[in-house]
């Protein structure tokens, strides 16, 4: 065992500490255990007067309920025992019968009010006839007594009274905190208070009945109300707030409990305990319960219906929290009242050892401030004794040992920072690498494209020369044919028409081949083109084609730059891209959408987009080689893309491909304002890195 330890075990068993303990503990125990009674017992009288106080406050509102209900039956027999209603009842004057409900009606806050016969079937109201005959209140008006209750109403009921008050009884639910698992996700069933009262003649028969209904759901001024009486002015201390709430089932329909300031907790739902002991086992409820999103001191009690099922609660009570803050506080103020005498008794107990345990309690703090890893000494002690030199020792001690841990540290923040530093210049070193790798790349496959573009060139200069002289020849001859015949020729003159045209257009195709051998020779003739005209032009040449294939075209055209190109070879571009979408279009359900928008300052883009087979990487790579073809064999030469590519790059724009497999293809085709010629391939990486870097200015689809 460590001198130290042995030394602090020694001191900790002499009999000075002993006698020091049983001096504190009758301070140390029995003052603890009185400040917990108090608090258990202050705690407990508290709330009892407060669950006295909201259980009257539930009597109360179940009065001001009892004693509405009653007013609006006053309020019918008013008019049902009234003279005018029983002379205009007696005359049949309906249209007086009429007047006087209405009034009634509008003054006393009745939501809807009707006139029935003995027989419950409907006089006067705006309802349809579906009224409930075999309700408890009817068949109880029927026999001439009145009565009022509560009736639950369906939405057919509602609607079938009126649909304004159908349409207010719609309340989404509102995930509420601590309310049981329902697959509900609306409430749209009404509460009602109903009252019938039946008008007699002299001889006590019944000649019609007065049926009215308040609707209870979002009627504020009825909770209001009760509130204002339950929870006047002076009733509750300040900061607390008095809520008076008419639940259906479990769900609030009319409340001034509030969700968040400004908004009533409407559609919230009551805790799950509260439901089970209210609405299941039919007690009133009376003790603390969280009220949406806080707790309430709360009461509640079952709603019951005219036939005596318990349908819905009515609940009254009060914020906790402002009672709870003063219980605490003054349990506080209690509690601390305790703490000061106990440390003055402890003081006063301590006071005459203080000089020989102070140095043993320094090194105590200072022990366990070393053990949390806390920098802390004992310092100059005015004790010479051997605890006192044990104090200075122990200081040197832990000098000596903060001197060698700051080394250390000093030493692991030197290798941290190299590591740091290494590690970044690496990390560096390898996004350049990757940044340069894809420029080889991009600019290896331009090259290679220029390449394959050139060797097509020379390629077709000469096949075009060859087929040039033949050309010339047959169209010669057919001059010959057609002079010589003359009108003899009549018979056959679309056939000879036929194929002069197709020797002409063997002679475009030529033509359109040496472009690619000299584009600087052949370039075609340039004017300022609005390619809106354009994409027109080229729609109505794909017209045949729906012939074959159903597909739907859609246009949306927003550019409002002119482009100087040759608008025959722009056409052909446009024809050789939409032809390419219409191939790779699915069966059924195919489309094709081409928008153009203007590219900045530079030119227009145009963008060809259809919901095809599209296309993987290795086939985006390959698409702008010649004689490479994604079409099944026997639909295409693999020339057309490659073609309309050193069209369109002739002039100094550009053709861009995206694409995923199962997700179609977008083709984008760039176009210059002014063109600018491109004469040598040293400057193809340079515009194709100007091409990505404002493609991301362009927006379609706005």
């Amino acid at each position: 065992m460590p001198p130290l330890t042995r030394f602090i075990e020694t001191i900790l068993g002499t009999v000075r500490y002993k006698l020091l303990a049983l001096v504190l503990f009758p301070i140390l125990l029995v003052m603890p255990i009185a400040l917990v009674l108090a608090i258990y017992w202050g705690k407990g009288f508290s709330y009892d007067q407060l669950f006295i106080k909201v259980n009257t406050d539930l009597s109360v509102a179940h009065d001001v309920f009892k004693r509405i209900r009653e007013d609006y039956l006053t309020r019918l027999a008013v008019l049902a025992e009234s003279h005018s209603f029983y002379v205009a009842l007696e005359a049949e004057d309906y249209e007086s019968i009429k007047q006087q409900a209405t009034i009634l009606k509008n003054t006393t806050g009745f939501d809807y009010l009707h006139v029935l016969d003995a027989e419950g079937k409907l006089l006067i109201g705006d309802a349809a006839e579906a009224y409930d005959r075999e309700s408890q209140l009817l068949l109880t008006a029927q026999q001439g007594d009145p009565d009022v209750g509560i009736e639950i109403f369906d939405q057919a009921r509602l609607l079938a009274e009126n649909k304004t008050l159908a349409r207010k009884t719609i309340l989404p639910l509102v995930e509420t905190v601590r309310a049981g698992p329902t697959s509900r996700k609306i409430e749209d069933r009404g509460m009602v208070i109903r009252a019938i009262y039946p008008a007699k003649n002299a001889k006590g028969k019944v000649l019609a009945l007065l049926d009215g209904g308040v609707l209870l759901n979002s009627n504020f001024g009825f909770v209001d109300t009760i509130r204002d009486l339950v929870y006047g002015p002076g009733s509750l201390p300040e900061g607390s707030i008095g809520t008076v709430t008419v639940f259906l089932d479990d769900v609030r329909i009319s409340t001034n409990v509030a969700l968040k300031p400004g908004e009533r907790a409407l559609g919230t739902r009551v805790s799950n305990e509260v439901r089970e002991r209210v609405l299941e086992q039919g007690e009133v409820w009376i003790d603390s319960a969280f009220v949406v999103n806080d707790w309430y001191i709360s009461s509640y009690e079952p709603i019951v219906d005219i036939n005596g099922e318990r349908v819905g609660m009515l609940y009254a009570g009060f914020l906790e929290a402002p009672f709870r803050q003063a219980l605490w506080k003054a349990l506080g103020v209690l509690a601390l009242l305790f703490i000061v005498l106990m440390i003055l008794s402890a003081w006063l107990s301590i006071r005459g050892a203080k000089t020989i345990f102070k140095p043993l309690e320094a090194m105590s703090a200072v022990i366990k401030a070393t053990r949390e890893g806390k920098q802390q000494r004992i310092g100059k002690q005015e004790s010479k004794d051997e605890i006192g030199e044990l104090s200075r020792e122990l200081d040197i001690m832990l000098d000596l040992l903060q001197e060698r841990s700051q080394q250390i540290q000093q030493w692991a923040e030197q290798l941290e920072v190299k590591v740091t530093e290494r590690t970044a210049e690496l990390e560096q070193k390898n996004v350049d690498l990757h940044k340069t790798i894809d420029v080889l790349r991009k600019t290896r496959e331009q090259l290679v494209l220029a390449e394959k573009m050139a060797a097509l060139g020379e390629l077709t200069a000469g096949v075009a020369h060859e087929i040039n002289n033949p050309a010339q020849v047959i169209l010669g001859n057919l001059d010959v044919v057609i002079e010589t015949l003359g009108s003899e020729i009549e018979p056959v003159g679309e056939e000879v028409e036929l194929i002069i045209q197709q020797v002409y257009r063997i002679q475009e195709i030529i033509n359109n081949l040496l472009q690619y051998a000299r584009p600087g020779e052949y370039a075609g003739y340039l004017k300022k083109v609005n390619v809106h005209t354009v994409i027109n032009n080229t729609q109505k040449l794909l017209q045949h084609m729906r012939k074959s294939y159903s597909f739907e075209l859609e246009l949306d055209l927003k550019a409002k730059q002119l482009v100087r190109i040759n608008e025959q070879e722009l056409e052909q571009v446009l024809v050789n891209l939409m032809v390419n979408a219409i191939h790779a279009l699915n069966k059924e359900n195919g489309k094709i959408s081409v928008a153009a928008r203007d590219w900045d300052n530079k030119g227009v883009v145009i963008l060809i987009k259809d919901n095809g087979s599209g296309m993987d990487h290795e086939q985006i790579s390959r698409i702008f080689n010649p004689f490479y073809s994604t079409k099944q064999q026997g639909e295409g030469t693999g020339l057309g893309l490659s073609l309309s590519y050193g069209l369109i790059r002739r002039y100094g724009g550009n053709i861009t491909v995206a694409s995923t497999p199962g997700s179609g293809a977008e083709f984008y085709v760039w176009l210059l304002s002014e063109p600018v010629l491109v004469a040598d391939e040293e400057t193809i990486s340079e515009q194709l890195h100007e091409f990505d870097t404002v493609a991301a200015n362009v927006r379609f689809g706005e």
